[in-house]
């Protein structure tokens, strides 16, 4: 081996005989670190939310040793692939022409919590058969705020997520609900319970994605980082993963670069104050 590597027996054995450096142990304490986190984020993070998560801790380090180490052990971040729309049974809703003004305007921001909340269905392959989940989030905090799932995609299901939602969070009147034109979204039930809540609806322009846009993005986090990589026999198995990811780990755990690499849950504690709150349900 010595031959092959042009280095002389002694030096082998010197080398070998050599303590480890100190950018050797540094890197050892840091690939530690590393793996907790990385373990924690469910194998969700890359280099760059790893990174932040070492500078809140108060580890100083820079992000592209972090990206070396990580890559150095083969740790890698999820990312986003396309999603698959069902086929034979599982038709898209025909679009409802001016059901509703677009109140947003594609202006995904806003001054407070409850102002503008933003709502989409998407589905999940079972060996059963399709699982429809309707969800609800409220785009100043990114925290999704309502959800519903069910073997139907049915009015009741986004009316489901909608309640919740209000149960929850109790919003002001005049609070924005902005979706795309699809039928659930335009039915006389759902329309009912926001004129109850004082809640605007809101829609996009048929066919148009970009401006569901907040909504497009998070309904790709949960299918790349919950769904796709999992195999559910049974629609009741989604439901409880899909529950556990919402609740457990996307609100309350899962950073967000537009948030300053907080959580959901963070960012709200940290910036609305606790005696503006409405109790919610855990």
């Amino acid at each position: 081996m010595c031959a092959a590597l042009h280095v002389t027996r002694q030096g082998y054995h010197a080398w070998r005989k050599r303590p480890p450096s100190a950018h050797d142990l540094r890197d050892a304490e840091l690939a530690a670190a590393i793996s907790e986190i990385y373990t924690a984020s469910r194998g969700i993070y890359g280099a760059p939310k790893v990174f932040q998560e070492l500078k809140k801790a108060g580890v100083r380090t820079s992000r592209k040793r972090v990206a070396r180490i990580m890559r150095d052990n083969g740790w890698a971040g999820t990312t986003r692939g396309c999603a698959r729309r069902p086929k034979g049974g599982a038709k898209q809703a025909a679009p409802q022409p001016c059901a509703a003004p677009d109140l947003v305007r594609r202006d995904f921001a806003a001054g407070g919590p409850n102002e503008v909340w933003f709502a989409d269905i998407t589905y999940v392959r079972t060996h059963q058969g399709w699982l429809y989940l309707a969800v609800l989030m409220d785009v100043w905090s990114r925290r999704v705020v309502g959800w519903s799932m069910s073997a139907r995609m049915t009015a009741e299901l986004a009316d489901d997520a909608l309640r919740m939602a209000i149960a929850r969070r109790r919003p002001p009147e005049g609070c924005i609900h902005h979706s795309d034109h699809g039928s659930q979204y335009a039915s006389l039930l759902l329309g009912k319970t926001m004129r109850e809540a004082g809640i605007e609806p809101s829609m996009g322009s048929i066919s148009s994605p970009w401006d569901n846009a907040a909504m497009e993005s998070l309904m790709g986090v949960i299918k790349a980082e919950c769904v796709h990589a999992r195999t559910f026999e049974s629609r009741d198995q989604a439901a409880l993963e899909i529950f556990e990811y919402i609740e457990c780990f996307y609100n309350r755990v899962r950073t967000h670069s537009a948030l300053g690499y907080l959580s959901p849950e963070e960012f709200e504690r940290a910036n609305w104050p606790e005696e503006d709150r409405h109790p919610m349900a855990a």
